[in-house]
Formats: C-alpha cells, structure tokens, sequence
C-alpha cells in the first residue's frame, strides 16, 4: 500500500520504539460491515498502529450483527464491537463479556422526519406514523422522547419497516423514523434530494450513552493485548482527529468500494463523536443508563457497573 511521506514518518517512529518481537496476534469483531463507524480501528490497521504495539490484528465483517458478542462470549473472538444498550441486557442474560473501551462516546441513533414536512417539533408526532426497525430499545428510546413532548407511544402508529428506515420516510409510507443513524441517514437522504431533520434522544429525555463499545469475554480481561490494542486506538484516534484527509485516503485504497459522497461525508460527520481517551470509563454514566433501562422495562434490575464494564489500566 503507498503512504504519504507522512505516513511513511509516524509509522517509521512507532516502529522504531516497538520491541522486536513476533506480533500477537487478535481478532476484532465488527458490529457491521466496514464503515466510517470504524474509522479508529481502520486507521491503526492501515497506518501502522496496530503494529506498533506488536499485534497483528484480523479485523472480521460478521454474517449476522447480532452474533459478534456472543462469539466472543464463547472463546470464538478476542474483541468484539457492540452496543451499550446491548451489553446491559446481555448482562442480565449472564453472558460472560465486559466492556473494556469505547469506540463512539456518543449516540448516533435519532429520530429523522423530513426537512421541509409538517413535523417541526417533536408535538407534532401526534397521530402520526413512526417507521422502525428494531423493537425494543427503539421502542423505548421514542417512548421516552415522546414524554418530554407530552406524548406518549399511543398517540403515533408504529410500522416496522425493517432496514428501509429512510426509504420509507422518503417515499411518505411513514411520517418519521426511529433508530436512523445522525451521521448516515441524513446525508443519505440529502444527496437524493429529500433533506431531513433530526431529533436527538440525549436532548430529549434520554440520558446519554455510548453507541459504539469493545467488548470482550469476561474471564479474559486481563489479557495482555487489550491493553495494547486501546493504545494503538487511541493513537490512531489521534491521529484521524489531526490528519482525517490522510487518514480517508488510507481507509478507501484498503476499501475502494467504499470511495462515495456518502461514506465521505459519513467520516467527517462521524470524527468528533470518537472516543479520544477510548479505556475511560464513566461509571455514572453507565448507572444512569441502566436505570433508564429498568425503568423503560428493557432490563429486570440495575446491577454494578463493575461487573460488566472495566478501565483497564
């Protein structure tokens, strides 16, 4: 793969201070197939920091996103990337993982209605259709965005359109759709020439939360390698946040099919919300979410935040 001279510096650097030795090897995990999501994992891939910290590091597409966690969960994976709403119900289930970093520290997830349509404020839903894709945490999340309107779930109609979220609000089949990505919707829905608006759980009733989190099998959390594979993150964080053009160029040569408008766009929109210090955990933040998540019926009981999320030191 070229580099530019500047990645030919930084990787020549990081390597110079890496102890000779045979690379670790590591599994990760995606959520998805590869995306701008990913773009911390990518770029310590593609620039050479993952390397740095000598592991080699195979980063695996799954075939179905549920499964990434339960993989990992059965010794089948080393890392894998999920969600925070996720990992408190498969603690509850007693599955044996714990969240060990963060990759996106803030939700992406959000309600979507057309620009120029007649829903202004979220008020508006009454007697409304809302399309959707997932029940239960979505279900959940618009419940309580509707309370901070004086709805409730009763006064909107949910259809589910599976995965067409932004097809089916384009096309008027629903009037809104909840679960539509901030970062990949809206831009899509711009560029066909049908722009939308957005409305933020975490500004409207729903405490804040991570999307996007690392999550590893509970009795091998003291492994050696996590330690360094959230260094090589939270360089190439770094890294991304201070070259992003660079580091673009790096992610579409190792993935071409993805060298569009919409994944462009998506990398911009995307680089603020990575976590800069990716082991940091806020304990009270995760507590507050549980609760939320017991109160919307989603979860039995709030358990200690200890025992299902870690900072590895």
């Amino acid at each position: 793969m070229k580099k530019t001279l500047l990645s030919l510096t930084v990787a020549a650097g990081l390597l110079a201070s890496a102890p000779a030795q045979a690379a670790e090897k590591l599994t990760v995990l995606l959520d998805w197939f590869t995306n701008p999501d990913h773009a911390p994992v990518i770029t310590a891939q593609t620039m050479g920091f993952f390397e740095a910290e000598g592991l080699e590091v195979e980063i695996v597409e799954p075939a179905d996103p549920a499964m990434p966690p339960k993989l990992v969960a059965a010794g089948q994976g080393d890392i894998a990337i999920s969600y925070q709403p996720t990992m408190h119900a498969h603690a509850e289930e007693g599955l044996p993982l714990m969240r060990i970093g963060t990759l996106v520290e803030t939700p992406l997830n959000s309600l979507i209605v057309l620009k120029d349509g007649p829903i202004k404020d979220l008020k508006d839903l009454k007697g409304k259709t809302v399309g959707f894709s997932v029940s239960g945490f979505e279900d959940a999340m618009l419940g309580q965005m509707l309370r901070s309107a004086g709805l409730s779930v009763d006064d909107v109609e949910l259809i589910n359109v599976n995965f067409s979220l932004s097809p089916a609000l384009m096309s008027g089949q629903v009037d809104a759709v909840i679960g539509a990505y901030r970062n990949f919707e809206l831009t899509q829905m711009e560029i066909e020439g049908k722009p939308g608006k957005a409305f933020f759980p975490e500004e409207n009733g729903v405490p804040v939360f991570d999307e996007l989190i690392y999550v590893v099998n509970k009795d091998k959390t003291g492994d050696p390698r996590f330690a360094k594979f959230l260094a090589a993150v939270e360089a190439a964080t770094i890294f991304l946040t201070n070259h992003p053009e660079e580091a673009w160029n790096a992610f579409i040569e190792a993935y071409p099919n993805l060298n569009d408008e919409l994944n462009k766009r998506a990398w911009a929109d995307t680089l603020p919300r990575f976590a800069k210090r990716p082991a940091a955990l806020d304990a009270g933040r995760y507590r507050r979410f549980a609760e939320f998540m017991a109160e919307a019926g989603l979860i039995k009981e709030v358990v200690p935040v200890e025992t299902y999320a870690v900072e590895i030191r």
